[in-house]
């Protein structure tokens, strides 16, 4: 049953090829928005706690702070709004689900910069 699941998302779900990018990185999601007859795009930046599932299923989930509201969203990676990914920084963290972001303010919440190149 397993496989035939993953033969039918593999064969008729459609893919769209985005930027790598894990736990701790900081992107730019602009997704299309339609309010009736009309359809503009908006963006959601913020950083990345977690990524979770496989294949046509994966989500990952995005926090970033309005104010002093922290404000989180889950986006499916194959979600047919999402126009496009940018990815801003690439974050050094040391797991794979950053949790404990919720919890830090100020200058304990800045997550330093991986080094490229």
């Amino acid at each position: 049953m397993e496989n035939l699941v993953k033969f039918v998302q593999d064969e008729f779900v459609t893919r769209k090829e985005f930027p790598q990018f894990q736990a701790g990185d900081t992107i730019t999601v602009y997704y299309e928005i339609r309010e009736g007859e009309k359809t503009r795009t908006q963006f959601f930046r913020g950083t990345v706690i977690q990524r979770r599932g496989s294949g046509s299923s994966e989500t990952f989930t995005i926090r970033k702070m309005s104010g002093t509201v922290g404000v989180e969203r889950i986006f499916p990676i194959n979600l047919p709004a999402i126009q496009k990914i940018e990815v801003n920084k690439h974050g050094k963290v040391r797991r794979a689900r950053i949790f404990y972001f919720r919890g830090l303010t100020g200058k304990k919440a800045r997550i330093t910069e991986k080094r490229r190149g």
